[in-house]
């Protein structure tokens, strides 16, 4: 794992960022992720990516921070949605990079872990995930589930969140995404979709660019 130095401000390629910081894949790390997020056969280069240091609200209403591994071409924005998201106070339970589960998303989602790039094709695809390019983010997976088309999803702690609501009798309520949720709307604003759109099946984790 490669942890940062928190800062109240930091500027990166002459824009002042919030309190989130981006950073290069370093050698050392690029080790960490070889085999598990990333194989020779991916679709980018690891110079193609960048980690973005998140400050995040946390289930248990105290200040966070973890590490998304996203496209450079879209930290700077996910910066700023993040940094959005932290002023609306949406709770997430936790964000590590995919390597932390050795590259498996099932055990990530497991985790409730909130995640990025990861090199892999996309569910039920020979066709590679937005993950793959770092152009996808899960939020809150077991909270926001990936949804089958017969209605079921393969997480047990899931089932419960099969009926969208969403609230503030619980953090976890609070965490579910729905089209009326400003969260979604934060990632819409900034050009990405959503899986809660998806006619057949419902991804509601899931953004992407």
């Amino acid at each position: 794992m490669i942890f940062f130095k928190t800062c109240i401000v930091v500027t990166f390629f002459s824009i002042t960022l919030f309190a989130n910081t981006i950073n290069e894949i370093d050698e050392s790390y690029a080790k960490t992720m070889q085999g598990l997020s990333y194989k020779e056969e991916c679709p980018i280069s690891l110079s193609d990516l960048r980690i973005v240091n998140i400050k995040y609200l946390g289930f248990d209403d105290d200040i966070h921070f973890g590490d998304l591994i996203v496209h450079k071409d879209v930290a700077v924005e996910v910066s700023k949605i993040f940094e959005e998201l932290f002023a609306i106070s949406y709770p997430i339970r936790k964000i590590f990079p995919i390597e932390k589960y050795n590259g498996d998303d099932f055990e990530s989602i497991e985790d409730d872990n909130t995640s990025a790039f990861n090199c892999r094709k996309a569910e039920r695809s020979n066709k590679y995930s937005k993950h793959s390019y770092g152009k996808a983010i899960d939020i809150n997976p077991l909270e926001n589930p990936y949804v089958y088309k017969d209605g079921t999803t393969s997480h047990k702690d899931s089932i419960k969140y099969l009926t969208r609501v969403e609230n503030n009798d619980s953090i976890e309520n609070k965490a579910v995404l729905t089209s009326s949720s400003k969260a979604v709307q934060i990632f819409k604003k900034y050009g990405w979709k959503w899986g809660g759109d998806w006619k057949n099946i419902k991804d509601y984790q899931h953004y992407q660019k």
